[in-house]
């Protein structure tokens, strides 16, 4: 027997009123009901037909998220949680996927009619998406972005906090010839963890080992370690930007016999899946996916709704992941 929207409500105990407003995303339903509402949805197993509510509310019922790689874990967790807590509220999502160069498969996500509400997962070109969204009055919020005090509606992560906890961590277990594997300069994150790293050393008296310039891939700390010693000068303890680049590092020191942590301590960034899976287990700062992808749905949907009266900002803190790679210094 197909369940209806009267079997959601005598299961929750509210009116049909009160379940259809959690059905239709208005903001006048108190939290409490909407979670009730929610819960009896899922033991029913009740799927609202999209087509008739999308008609009903003059709204297509999709929201689109543009990134620009899925070549990484961190990235994932976000999309999955993004994905999940849209689904609760019932909503698809419609992923755009490209490059800085092929972006025009991102802007024909953003012609009016498509999509209801757009999330921008660390993007690039920031300042010409969002003058084209609200061009077309879409509703959407950006996810990790690159701008320092953007105007738009934001869930950002203090990267300069990291920076600062990563390099104190490793001042803390007593190295001071800290070398740093920076991201690529175009990144606000790469930009402020550097700023994080020279923070740290500033405070505790120590001059900088050596800043090198990477790629957040694992080839560049493998080949910037490999440099290190082929000119026989290497730090006790190394902060990479991003995982990737600190496990290309242990790669290079592990082949030639050097030992981790024991005579190179070692951290990273993000807590990708790969952190757990190389053997020392890394040292990292682990980013909080899930709260970013809970949070920027949360915002865009308000924003849908009218909910939302001007924009904001919310600034989420990593957390210091302390592992295998980094130890007392010897």
């Amino acid at each position: 027997m197909k369940v209806s929207i009267v079997d959601v409500a005598k299961k929750s105990g509210l009116s049909i009123v009160t379940v259809s407003r959690v059905l239709n995303n208005l903001p006048s339903v108190r939290k409490s009901n909407r979670e009730r509402v929610l819960q009896a949805m899922k033991e029913l197993d009740y799927h609202p037909n999209a087509s008739a509510r999308s008609l009903a509310r003059g709204k297509t019922g999709i929201i689109g998220l543009a990134l620009t790689t899925l070549h990484d874990s961190f990235l994932d967790a976000v999309v999955k949680e993004v994905n999940d807590r849209l689904a609760e509220n019932g909503y698809f999502l419609a992923l755009s996927i490209s490059t800085e160069e092929d972006d025009h498969i991102h802007r024909s996500l953003f012609q009016e009619g498509r999509v209801d509400g757009v999330i921008l997962l660390s993007p690039i070109r920031e300042d010409e998406y969002v003058l084209e969204l609200k061009r077309n009055r879409i509703p959407f919020v950006m996810l990790d972005n690159q701008q320092m005090n953007s105007p738009a509606t934001s869930v950002i992560v203090d990267n300069f906090y990291g920076g600062y906890e990563a390099t104190k961590h490793l001042i803390d277990l007593g190295h001071r010839d800290i070398a740093h594997i920076s991201g690529p300069e175009l990144f606000l994150s790469s930009r402020e963890r550097e700023r994080g790293y020279y923070a740290a050393l500033e405070e505790a008296g120590i001059t900088p080992f050596c800043v090198e310039r990477g790629d957040f891939e694992i080839s560049t700390g493998y080949r910037i370690a490999r440099s290190w010693m082929d000119a026989g000068r290497l730090p006790t303890a190394v902060f990479a930007s991003d995982d990737n680049m600190a496990l290309g590092a242990m790669n290079a020191f592990i082949i030639e016999g050097i030992r981790i942590p024991q005579q190179i301590s070692i951290i990273g960034f993000d807590d990708q899946i790969l952190a757990t899976e190389f053997h020392p287990k890394l040292t990292t700062m682990r980013q909080p996916a899930a709260q970013i992808g809970r949070m920027g749905v949360e915002l865009l949907l308000k924003s849908i709704s009218g909910a939302a009266k001007r924009n904001v900002t919310v600034q989420l803190s990593p957390e210091l992941v302390i592992r295998e790679t980094t130890s007392l210094r010897q």
